[in-house]
């Protein structure tokens, strides 16, 4: 394993590297798009359950 990371070209190399990192790039950015978006409809399904009174968020120390 080590002896076929070693005998490949030092370019190859980098190009590797450089392609993992834009695969993880973009992996994150997806992950952060959707988690954001799953936290406003979170809030705003939690929002309207309290405005009609369906949650009781009294043991929550601010309300």
């Amino acid at each position: 394993m080590i002896d076929a990371l070693t005998s490949v070209p030092p370019i190859l190399l980098v190009l590797t590297a450089l392609a993992a990192f834009a695969v993880a790039a973009v992996a994150i950015k997806i992950a952060v798009k959707l988690a954001v978006r799953i936290g406003i409809a979170a809030a705003v399904i939690l929002a309207a359950l309290y405005a009609v009174g369906l949650t009781d968020l009294a043991f929550l120390p601010f309300f």
